[in-house]
């Protein structure tokens, strides 16, 4: 006998939701998106056309979706603001859930979601496909195998020059809780944690967030913004020392008079990677020389989120951990907080 489909709701079918959408269709052997939530009513029923099942609902409240008896899983879209809350409810009516980056809005929203989840025996995974790049798996199974020692400094930089999303609701402090630092930053911070494997608890953080070009408008890749509603940091910068004695500095702009690309770093004992850029290289010696390592590209052409979205329906289906656990995601939610509480008290800030 057959085994029955996966599933799946989506909340929020905006911008996000597309790609996510798309990589479910993919796997429609294994899945299908019986259900669409959207404040809109008609982009619900948009997404439900293109992705949904024949007999998919459509829903303008998240909480009528939960109510769905067939319902095994929900994928989260929506503004940072409503994650946390949106994810709680979810996991709580017995639905496994699937939040995209960040997290959460702070610390004690993360750490609420995590809690719940281990409350209702619940999967709850975030959206961090930058670990399924094929060169991520490579350093991570480097970095795991002991070939570049201890690794005790990192840089994580996301950095553009001029790459202010002009769209949706991304310059909302309300909304998003931030500017580059949630947003962009998110991505490396996790990728550099989890490549380091140290989750060991964040003692100490200098932060500094700036809106410095914000005001004054200019070129952008995204078209111009309005200073108007620019009401997040344009960059912010921050350092951070781990209960290990890892130090990992966290650089982040959508805006900011530098050269692009800004490289990201993790430095060990017995080696070192860059990472971003458009390339990897492998810092180590060998023989009394240094010797630098890259990596040849691969032949794979699918999306990291396809890459991600098949293997957190592979988890749900299969009963296994997905690779980004919740406990993990809460972490990059932790420092991040820290760095804008730092900033916003001018002041270092120190948990030891």
């Amino acid at each position: 006998m057959p085994r029955r489909k996966l599933r799946v709701g989506i909340i929020g079918v905006g911008g996000i939701a597309q790609a996510h959408m798309q990589g479910y269709a993919k796997l429609k052997d294994k899945v299908e998106l019986v259900a669409f939530c959207d404040t809109i009513l008609e982009r619900a029923e948009k997404g439900a056309k293109e992705f949904g099942s024949p007999k998919a609902k459509c829903f303008t409240d998240y909480r009528e979706m939960l109510e769905l008896k067939d319902l095994d899983a929900v994928d989260i879209c929506t503004p940072n603001k409503f994650h946390a809350p949106m994810a709680i409810d979810s996991l709580k009516a017995g639905k496994h859930t699937y939040c995209e980056k960040p997290m959460a809005m702070n610390t004690e929203e993360a750490e609420a979601m995590v809690r719940t989840a281990k409350e209702t025996g619940k999967k709850l995974s975030v959206g961090y496909p930058s670990r399924f790049s094929d060169d991520a798996q490579l350093l991570k199974e480097m970095i795991s195998a002991g070939e570049l020692g201890e690794i005790y400094y990192a840089e994580a930089s996301a950095i553009r020059r001029r790459g202010v999303p002009t769209w949706g609701v991304f310059l909302s402090k309300e909304l998003q809780g931030g500017g580059p630092l949630i947003d962009i930053a998110t991505h490396i911070l996790d990728l550099i944690l989890w490549l380091m494997g140290d989750y060991s608890k964040p003692v100490a953080a200098l932060g500094t967030a700036y809106k410095k070009l914000a005001p004054l408008g200019g070129y952008n890749i995204w078209g111009p913004w309005d200073p108007k509603k620019f009401e997040v940091e344009d960059s912010a910068f921050g350092m951070v020392r781990l209960e290990s004695g890892a130090t990992i500095v966290v650089k982040s702009s959508w805006a900011l008079n530098t050269e692009e690309p800004h490289p990201s770093y993790l430095c060990g004992t017995k080696g070192g990677a860059v990472l971003g850029g458009g390339s990897t290289k492998i810092f180590t010696q060998a023989h009394n020389r240094l010797i630098d390592l890259v990596p040849l590209p691969t032949q794979s052409r699918d999306s990291l989120i396809d890459r991600e979205i098949a293997n957190w329906v592979e988890c749900l289906l299969e009963d296994k951990e997905p690779l980004v656990k919740a406990e993990e995601a809460a972490q990059v939610t932790r420092i991040l907080d820290l760095i804008y509480k730092s900033a916003e008290a001018g002041q270092a800030i120190n948990l030891i």
